[in-house]
């Protein structure tokens, strides 16, 4: 009981510390933005600020998670080459969010950064459940094939956090809910000291979240998404690849599934139209719930709840018996209440949106003297 106890405080502990950190670095990493220039200037249709904001707040995640894995996290070796790989990320993004680089040049420093952890660190995937029922094998050991899938899985990942980032607070709020999801299921195998660094990324997101979210008063930036993407697959693949169940395969897929989906989406959909996978588009799922005539709070709480329930899930395939009853009953109580608060938002704003045309038509008429008869 104790030695619960003591690891309950921990992840506290790191979550609340990165968490206060993270929310008072960001105003002096405000200022360091429009120091430099990391300005965000809206000139096209993808985005959908009208006035400039600055970027760069990644780097008020990423000091306050440094700060906090330096007291909390073990200093193995895999750790320690996971920390270099995401410094070489953070790097990159302090000079895109500066310059705009060029997406093949981003690419490249990319894979180096993921190579890092996976050669001098020996982080792989080198095996995961057989997803073929009609074989007798159980699992799939991938080998050799190991070093370039796992790779590939990291750059992924960091891209496809990076390209949900299209509306205030919805890339940091997806990846704290990741964080949290993979905390749970990391605490549930015993992957404590995964757990706690966990928790620090948890809390660097979250401290960050007030400034980021609808309407914000700063971006994350490059700094702070692809980061953030490296990190939730690097620990993606020291915790939920390393059960040898069928969670192995499902649960890192589930967690991440909304980053996932959406990049994949957009693969497909730029390379049918006949353009390059790196072309950017206004086709993203935030983009569409917008076009449906959502606003930005209202396609943010779908899109948080599409991602709660999905790692809802993950915890499910970790759990048995009574818990996993309890996480599906509040999976289904949760889409539930989020969606019935975003259909009568967007009722509310829809009867506020004709009650306004309705007051300007009258207004215009009254201006045009053509006031209507009064009956008697």
């Amino acid at each position: 009981m104790d030695e619960v106890y003591l690891v309950v405080v921990r992840v506290l502990i790191a979550f609340f510390a990165a968490g206060i950190l993270s929310f008072a670095l960001t105003p002096p990493v405000k200022r360091l933005a429009h120091r430099i220039g990391a300005i965000d200037v809206p000139k096209d249709a993808r985005r959908m600020h009208k006035k400039p904001i600055p970027r760069l707040g990644g780097l008020a995640i990423y000091l306050a998670f440094v700060v906090v894995c330096l007291f909390f996290a073990e200093k193995t070796v895999q750790n320690l080459t996971i920390f270099l790989g995401s410094a070489v990320i953070v790097v990159l993004g302090i000079f895109d969010d500066r310059n705009a680089l060029g997406a093949k040049f981003k690419f490249c420093i990319q894979l180096v950064a993921a190579a890092i952890p996976v050669v001098f660190g020996n982080l792989r995937i080198e095996l995961i459940t057989n997803p073929n029922l009609l074989s007798d094998d159980l699992y799939l050991e991938f080998g050799a094939l190991s070093i370039p899938i796992t790779i590939i899985w990291i750059v992924a990942i960091t891209n496809a956090v990076n390209l949900i980032d299209g509306l205030d607070g919805l890339a940091v709020g997806v990846s704290a809910i990741a964080c949290m999801t993979m905390l749970a299921v990391s605490l549930l195998i015993g992957e404590i000291e995964i757990a706690i660094i966990l928790a620090a990324l948890a809390g660097s997101c979250v401290g960050f979240m007030p400034y980021n979210l609808n309407p914000a008063s700063i971006f994350m930036g490059d700094t702070g998404s692809t980061f953030l993407g490296f990190m939730l697959a690097t620990l993606s693949i020291q915790g939920m690849f390393k059960v040898y169940a069928i969670i192995s395969f499902a649960v890192p897929f589930l967690i991440l599934g909304l980053p996932i989906f959406d990049t994949a989406f957009a693969i497909l959909r730029r390379v049918l139209s006949g353009r390059s996978p790196l072309s950017p588009d206004r086709g993203h799922v935030h983009h569409r719930l917008m076009d449906m005539g959502f606003n930005q709070k209202q396609a943010v709480a779908i899109l948080y709840a599409i991602a709660t329930v999905l790692g809802l899930l993950a915890v499910v395939l970790t759990t048995s018996g009574e818990l996993r009853a309890i996480v599906l009953v509040a999976a289904v109580i949760l889409t539930l209440v989020i969606g019935g608060g975003v259909y009568l938002s967007a009722s509310r704003q829809k009867m506020r949106l004709h009650e306004q045309q309705l007051q300007e038509e009258l207004q215009k008429r009254g201006q045009n003297g053509d006031v209507p008869e009064q009956k008697s």
